[in-house]
């Protein structure tokens, strides 16, 4: 398998999960600016939506999308725990929280990168994302992951989705679950491995 990646945004998430599994993979860096990959590719060949993460697969294919390419690498190594069982409950639940954390806290954080955007439309954000913290805080409070106590594909995009706090002036001081919950996932053996492969850490 082949990870194309663009560092620290949401293709790390992907990156970390394929070390969570311990299987072989490559990755390639993305280039947004020229749309070709380290290697001189076009990227809009392997990927015509022009952004990652996308997935290269033993057999050629190429998959794309965040939420399916984090289930697709869990599957390949259920024993990692990644995801639960395609079809139970447990699945849906995963699903429920890939979700969430696309559709409503990766997408506030939006606005915060567009140096176009208004600061009407930014304020905005901010209090949409106070609202997604503070319940993220609040299921926080009775679990060590978004699933209990085993970390999965949810746990790796919403840490590197709440990690972009970091660049966007967001304080998460009043959030000391979800803080705590950062460090916890930032301790992690595969995603030191993904950050550094990245040059995000030392």
């Amino acid at each position: 398998m082949k990870l194309y990646y663009a560092p620290g945004v949401c293709s790390l998430a992907s990156h970390i999960a394929l070390h969570e599994t311990g299987l072989p993979f490559e990755i390639e860096k993305f280039n947004p600016a020229t749309l070709k990959t380290e290697s001189g590719e076009d990227f809009l060949k392997i990927n015509p939506k022009s952004y990652v993460p996308a997935l290269r697969l033993n057999d050629g294919n190429v998959l794309t999308e965040g939420a399916a390419i984090l289930q697709y690498v869990a599957d390949q190594n259920p024993a990692s725990g990644l995801a639960p069982a395609a079809g139970t409950l447990e699945r849906y639940r995963l699903q429920e929280w890939l979700t969430y954390i696309g559709t409503e806290v990766h997408k506030s954080f939006s606005p915060l990168f567009n140096k176009t955007a208004a600061e009407e439309v930014k304020n905005y954000a901010r209090d949409l994302l106070g609202k997604r913290l503070a319940y993220l805080e609040a299921q926080l409070a009775t679990r060590i992951f978004l699933m209990g106590n085993g970390f999965t594909v949810a746990d790796a995009y919403l840490f590197v989705v709440l990690n972009w706090s970091n660049r966007v002036g967001i304080d998460l001081t009043a959030f000391p679950r979800v803080r705590e919950y950062m460090a916890r996932i930032a301790a992690r053996p595969a995603v030191q491995a993904a950050m550094k492969a990245e040059g995000l850490i030392q």
